[in-house]
Formats: structure tokens, C-alpha cells, sequence
């Protein structure tokens, strides 16, 4: 059986550009690179799916980021509570 071939993202985007730019057709496309044209018309509605995406607020972003990295603030500190309180039972247990 033969191995599926992988695309790197990338290699994808090039392709889109080239037949939504209109400088080669997508049959033409296809031929070239021995791919079938469904493939090629699924990697092209992903991208103008998801290319208003790429438009939005880095401030979203950023404030799921900071909201991440306030939980996880949280966790340490309370591991670290935890620890000291293991460290001082076995220093009185000794």
C-alpha cells in the first residue's frame, strides 16, 4: 500500500495563492503537483474560512495569554505552600 503523501502548510498556502491570484488554473495546479482537485478545493475553502482569523484583536490574544499565565501563577504558588508545609512536618518529625 502506498504511504500518504504530507504537505506542509506552507506548501498548501502556495498552492491556494497561486490559483486564487489566477496566475495557473487549478487543473493546472492539480497536473503539476499530482494532486486531486477536491484536495485542493477543501485546502482553499480552510483558508478563506479561516483568513478573517487572522484579523483579529491581538489584544484577545494577549488577554487569553495573560489569563493562562495568572492560572498558572496560582497553581505554583499553592505548590509551593504545599511544599513548605511537607518540609516543615519532616523537619519536626526528625
Amino acid at each position: 500500500m502506498a504511504k500518504r503523501r504530507r504537505f506542509t502548510p506552507e506548501f498548501k498556502a502556495e498552492l491556494v495563492f497561486e490559483v486564487l491570484s489566477g496566475v495557473s488554473s487549478q487543473a493546472e495546479v492539480c497536473r503539476r503537483h499530482n494532486l486531486n482537485e477536491n484536495q485542493l478545493s477543501q485546502w482553499k475553502r480552510h483558508l478563506l474560512e479561516n483568513a478573517s482569523s487572522l484579523f483579529e484583536s491581538s489584544d484577545k490574544q494577549s488577554s487569553d495569554a495573560e489569563k493562562r499565565i495568572a492560572h498558572l501563577e496560582q497553581l505554583v504558588g499553592r505548590m509551593a505552600v504545599a511544599l513548605d508545609i511537607q518540609k516543615k512536618l519532616l523537619t519536626e518529625l526528625d
